[in-house]
Order: C-alpha cells, then sequence, then structure tokens
C-alpha cells in the first residue's frame, strides 16, 4: 500500500539553516493531538517532526532545521510549492498537554516551540472555559532563530492572563544580536529565577522542556530533584 501524501503549501526560510513550512494531506485525514508529531518523507528518508499548527487549522505547520549533512532536511530545503512529500497515517507521541494542571512552564530552545505554539493555538481555539497559564521561556544563540517570538508576544499582550513569553538569547555579544535588548543566558539558567518569580505552586504546576538534550538534561536535574512535574521531548540532529 503507497504511503499517504502531504503537498507543500508554502514555505518560509527565516534565516540560512531555519524554514517554516506548511502542507495540506492530500489522500489522508490526518488527525493529531496538540504536542504530537508527524512522520515525514522523501524517497523512502522518514523523520519524525512536531507539528506548530493546531488541529483546527487546515494545514500542517512544520518548523525544519537545516541539518547540511543530514539526510532528509536538504531535500526538504530543496522542496517546491505543490511538491509532495510521504506523511505516516497517524501521529504519535506522548508530549502532550497535562489539563489537570493550572500553570505550564514551557522551556524550549529553537526548533522544540513547536509543540507549544500548538498547544497555545488550539487552547485559544478551545475556548473551554478552562483556566490556564502558559509560560513559554524560549531561548537561542541569535535572536533571529526565536522565529515564533512576534506571535507569542502578541499572544502575551492580548491574553496577559493565558499567555506570558519570556525569550532569551545565549550569545548576545555576537554581532548578530546588536539589535537585541532583551534576556540574555541560556535558557535552562533562567528557569529556577522564573518558577521563584512568578511564585507557582508545584501541585498546579507543570514543567515541560523541548529541544537541545543538554538544556533539557539541565532543566531536568534543577526541578525534578525538587519535586516539580516534568516531561521532556528530545530533537536530535538527523
Amino acid at each position: 500500500m503507497a504511503m499517504p501524501e502531504a503537498r507543500l503549501i508554502s514555505k518560509n526560510q527565516v534565516t540560512e539553516d531555519l524554514m517554516v513550512i506548511k502542507l495540506e494531506c492530500v489522500d489522508t485525514s490526518f488527525t493529531f493531538k496538540p504536542g504530537q508529531y508527524c512522520t515525514l518523507g522523501i524517497q523512502g528518508v522518514e523523520r519524525a517532526y512536531s507539528i506548530a499548527s493546531s488541529p483546527h487549522e487546515e494545514h500542517l505547520e512544520i518548523f525544519v532545521e537545516l541539518v547540511p549533512d543530514g539526510e532528509l532536511t536538504p531535500k526538504i530545503w530543496e522542496l517546491a510549492i505543490d511538491d509532495r512529500v510521504s506523511i505516516r497515517p497517524r501521529a504519535k507521541g506522548i508530549f502532550t498537554l497535562k489539563p489537570d494542571y493550572r500553570h505550564h512552564v514551557m522551556v524550549a530552545t529553537v526548533t522544540g516551540v513547536s509543540p507549544y505554539v500548538s498547544m497555545i493555538r488550539n487552547h485559544l481555539n478551545s475556548n473551554d472555559g478552562s483556566e490556564r497559564t502558559f509560560y513559554v521561556l524560549l531561548g537561542a544563540s541569535y535572536y533571529d532563530e526565536l522565529v515564533y517570538d512576534q506571535e507569542l508576544q502578541d499572544l502575551a499582550d492580548h491574553h496577559p492572563s493565558v499567555v506570558q513569553f519570556v525569550p532569551t538569547v545565549s550569545r548576545p555579544d555576537d554581532s548578530r544580536n546588536d539589535k537585541w535588548s532583551g534576556l540574555t543566558g541560556r535558557v535552562n539558567n533562567i528557569v529556577r529565577d522564573q518558577l521563584v518569580t512568578r511564585d507557582l505552586p508545584k501541585t498546579e504546576t507543570f514543567i515541560y522542556a523541548c529541544g537541545h538534550p543538554g538544556m533539557i538534561e539541565s532543566v531536568k536535574e534543577e526541578v525534578v530533584a525538587d519535586g516539580w512535574n516534568f516531561i521532556e521531548e528530545r530533537f536530535w540532529k538527523e
């Protein structure tokens, strides 16, 4: 049986090695929970990608980082509009929203923000009356790698009781960050301060970490030993 396919609808290359693509599923009614990932393929080479769009959106939105010597991402960079990729018919993953908690501290590096964007968009769209606050702590080496920062800041401005956004860059002295005036340092190093400053109750708080394995290990060591609820999703290079 042939693998279902998805058609490239749009591609937005944000930096030399970061791109946001949108896909239309051609011959499958693809469903997923916010936070899950899809498996895409080209010429038999497959990789898993977290989904940034929420289930109510028409197209799948994927935030991709180029791995120059990788097997799949260079092929994604070469795709033209209307080209097709394979997509496995089922989404997978347990890195999903924990609905019984009031406070959600979401720590990410670069593309690791994708599942959080999906969760937040879905929460705001569902309008189910649940009271939740999402604290997105997003780190990158350079400010242009934050990518979803404008969307998250807009949401924080318009829904301050729902979204709090804290971006940081780890190489503030690099000329590429000359225009940056926000927080500096690795994102894992600001988690403790954020928890203390916001005075979040452990019994009502869940901490998520997604992205670079080193960041995740650091956050995990910091919070698990102190009794916080925690889940992780590691992104590996090809």
